[in-house]
């Protein structure tokens, strides 16, 4: 394993969960200790979860829902399985790269199929990424011929097929409603003064790991003139994962506190009057406006795309997870796994700030009859 024998190796296996790493990773039919030649064969320690090999290599297990669990550990290579389909992706990222400072060259080996995500297409400009990839075809001498003539049939052609078999990297999903060249033209880093600004909060219905996004995204906007003069402002997204209903309740109080909110607008469809409930436990006096979502998700979105077209929405830095989302909502429904919450809040927010006022706005001085 090591390019010294006489030199102990530390490696990281890094997947999204200790169960993928272990069936998929260690012991599955392409695992390491299926390709291990006997006389080189790790070790599986369960109790410590770890391989250890006859010259003094060892391979620890960390994962993508706990970024934090790779603080401390160091290593001088790393196994990562499935970068792009892992919720916390940048954060495990970034953390495993602080902790490659062992040896005189780390590496870090990245398997995955390509979706259309930051950390991907961060790492995949970079100058020292070598990049190479296969489409299943080239393992059909390892996989069911019923299975390749069934996939092909069915996906030969789509934007899915090309991305799970072909191996290609999507940029933008079919009839998106943003595309990533879009989304590139809004970034601003100039910040002017706000007439408002609102918190859009999507409530997660359940908490635990496995759960969905409670969407929370900050916009302003400068709403100054006639509506065409109007412009918006995303200033920051403050979502959170697997918390609880007093915790996404805290995050999004401390969202209106810290970006100064005239307003925190939720949609209540799933939590109803629990949801107002809740947030005025942390805040009795938050300005709360509950919204119920009569069309769906794309109708709703669709108004907001507009807006982006016109270009009257701008971007501060640091939006990755939320453009991720956007770009993956199109004409036809979400192609992301789960719930766009994300986009779902910001879509909330710009109907509170944009297109609702500019239903209601009358020019001053002139009358309806």
């Amino acid at each position: 394993m090591p390019r010294d024998p006489g030199k102990c190796s530390r490696v990281a296996l890094v997947g999204e969960t200790i169960e993928q790493v272990r069936e998929v990773m260690i012991f599955g039919e392409s695992g390491i200790l299926c390709c291990s030649p006997p006389d080189r064969r790790p070790k599986w320690v369960a109790g410590r979860k770890r391989l250890e090999w006859p010259n003094g290599a060892v391979a620890t297990v960390h994962t993508a829902f706990d970024p934090e669990g790779l603080r401390g550990p160091q290593f001088d290579c790393a196994w990562v399985d499935e970068l792009a389909k892992w919720k916390k992706g940048q954060e495990t990222w970034d953390m495993l790269q602080f902790a490659l400072r062992l040896g005189d060259d780390p590496r870090v080996c990245v398997t995955t199929t390509p979706r259309n995500v930051g950390v991907l297409k961060s790492l995949l400009k970079r100058s020292s990424t070598v990049v190479t990839h296969a489409a299943t075809e080239a393992n059909a001498g390892n996989l069911a011929a019923s299975f390749l003539e069934e996939v092909r049939a069915r996906y030969a052609g789509t934007r899915l097929g090309r991305q799970e078999l072909d191996g290609v990297l999507l940029n933008d999903a079919e009839g998106a409603l943003w595309t990533t060249a879009m989304l590139e033209g809004v970034r601003t880093l100039r910040r002017p003064v706000f007439d408002r600004v609102v918190v859009g909060l999507d409530p997660a219905t359940t908490s635990g790991k496995a759960s969905d996004e409670c969407g929370i995204v900050v916009v302003g906007a400068a709403t100054q003139g006639p509506p065409q003069d109007w412009r918006a402002y995303v200033i920051a997204d403050m979502t959170v994962q697997g918390a609880r209903p007093s915790e996404w309740a805290r995050a999004a109080i401390n969202a209106m506190e810290l970006f100064e909110g005239d307003r925190l607008v939720a949609e209540v469809n799933q939590g109803g009057q629990m949801v107002g409930e809740v947030l005025r436990q942390i805040d009795p006096m938050v300005p709360y406006r509950a919204v119920h979502a009569t069309r769906g998700k794309v109708a709703r979105a669709e108004p907001v795309a507009a807006l982006y077209e016109q270009d009257r929405v701008h971007h501060f830095p640091g939006l990755d997870a939320l453009e991720d989302q956007m770009t993956r909502m199109t004409r036809f429904g979400y192609e992301g796994d789960g719930s766009p919450d994300r986009v779902d809040a910001l879509v909330w927010a710009l109907h509170e700030l944009m297109i609702e006022p500019a239903r209601r706005w009358r020019q001053p001085g002139v009358r309806g009859l």
